[in-house]
Formats: C-alpha cells, structure tokens, sequence
C-alpha cells in the first residue's frame, strides 16, 4: 500500500492510502473522536479529488482512525472558537470543497465506532455503509437546538420514513444490529479487523465490474432515485447510449471464453471531476 504525498491531502489530520485500485482515505483525528473541523474536511475534499483524478482507483473505502469513532460529525468547539475569531479578523478564503455525493467512484463507509451528527451524514452520502457491532449512529443535533441538514432530507430516502423519524425526532442512538435491520448498514462485524477485510472483499467484488457500468450504475441510481419512474427510464437510455462498446464487447467475450474479463482502465473527463468509460 503506497500512502499519498503530503502535498495532496496537507494536513496530518488525513491518512490517504492507496492499495490494488482501492483509495483509503483514514479521517485521523482520534484525540477528537475525529470530529470534522476545517482542516479535515479540506484534506478529505483534496483526497476524493485526487481518487476521482486518478484513473487507476476504483473503489474508495473512508473509515476513522482509533477505534472509538467513525467521526462525531462536527467540531463543535472548534466552531465556536471560529466564530470569535471570525468576528475580529478578515475573511478567511476556503477551498471549494468536493464532497463524497460528486465523487464518481462507488464509496464505502467502515464505520468503527460513533457515527454521529455529521459523521453519519457523510456515512448517508457514502454508496455501500458496513459497521462492527459495537458501533452506534445518531443525529443529535436536535437535542442541541437545532437539526440535521442532509440527514433531514435524505434519512428517509434510505430507510422506511417512521424509522428515519424516530431516529431524526429522538436524537437517540441506535446501535449497528437495528440499523442493520432497517436497511441503514449492509453488513455487521464483530471488530475493526474484520471490518476492514469486509471493506476490501466489497471493493474487490466491485472491481471485477466493468469501470463504464460501474460509472453509469452510480449515476442513474443517485439521480434516478429522485425522478418519477418514467424519468427514470429516460436517464438510463441516454446512459446506455453514451456507453461505449468495449467494455460490452470484452464481457461478453469474456463470459463465453471462461476467463477474467480484462476491463479497459478508467478514463476520467478532461476537466478532471468525474469518469466514463
């Protein structure tokens, strides 16, 4: 596994890794039950670009370092420290983030630990979500005088609305077997080690996928999943004629000679934000 250049990601508060096509991306701030202040936000945004750039990476796999925690969503301390300083200095210039939901590869979340508050959002804007079983996921925000942003919108997108609301209205915490049992997580693990050997196996199960398919399957769901049905269908046509022929071609080639299909490599868009094959 080669861990990438400081010069990427530019902050200690980011372990980027990559492994056999796989990017690992490690939120690294344990001390802080890796709680999303701004400087980790702009080194995961620099990470998910650099995976979407690369046209060697696959899958991405985002997990938090130190056992107790996935990530407890924002840093609360650090934003009210911000805001005192904001009132008495000059704007600060930011960089314009690049977020899990514009990242074109499938992404995995090994949720080890806490999954709370904004740490769980960023599970929601993840495609695949796995967990150990001692692990526990919340949006609390409303028992802090305010409430969930994406989570409040998308929560119920992904399980039954009478279970998201339980979840949005309490701001209790569920463990990782109910949100097993809703739909919310896709699979449990008894701890961290096994949790990543799952993380690996999915990544290695989407990489003998053709990259085009993959490419188009993500997008026709996360768009699709917001238009009627007949929209829907319209979306995946123009997907289907905007595919190109080699990858079709070499599975089915592939399929009747009893081998490995031998994919062509992930072809990224000129501008360097996006991939199709």
């Amino acid at each position: 596994m080669t861990t990438a250049g400081f010069d990427i990601t530019q902050s200690e508060t980011i372990i980027y890794e990559k492994k056999d096509r796989v990017a690992w991306i490690t939120l690294n701030r344990p001390e802080r039950m890796n709680s999303q202040g701004r400087e980790l936000g702009a080194a995961k945004s620099r990470a998910l670009r650099d995976a979407s750039n690369d046209g060697d990476i696959l899958v991405v796999v985002i997990t938090g370092a130190g056992g107790r925690a996935f990530s407890a969503g924002a840093d609360l301390k650090e934003r009210a420290e911000g805001l005192d300083a904001e009132a008495s200095s000059a704007p600060v210039v930011r960089e314009a983030p690049f977020g899990e939901e514009m990242c074109p590869l499938p992404i995995i979340a090994a949720i080890d630990g806490y999954a709370l508050g904004g740490g769980l959002e960023m599970a929601l804007r993840c495609d695949i979500r796995i967990a150990t079983e001692s692990s526990r996921l919340a949006l609390p925000e409303v028992r802090r005088g305010s409430f969930a942003a994406y989570g409040c919108i998308h929560l119920s997108r992904f399980i039954p609305q009478g279970e998201a609301k339980m979840i949005q209205l309490t701001g209790a915490h569920i463990g990782a077997r109910r949100a097993y049992e809703i739909g919310l997580i896709q699979s449990i693990l008894p701890d961290r080690e096994a949790l990543m050997a799952e993380a690996e196996r999915i990544a290695n199960e989407i990489k003998l996928s053709a990259p085009s398919s993959v490419a188009a399957v993500k997008r026709i769901a996360d768009i699709g999943r917001n238009l009627p049905p007949e929209y829907a269908v319209v979306l995946r046509d123009l997907e289907g004629r905007s595919q190109g022929r080699e990858d079709y071609n070499e599975g089915a080639k592939a399929f009747s000679e009893k081998r490995t299909p031998n994919w062509e490599p992930r072809k990224v868009w000129p501008s360097g934000i996006g991939a199709r094959g």
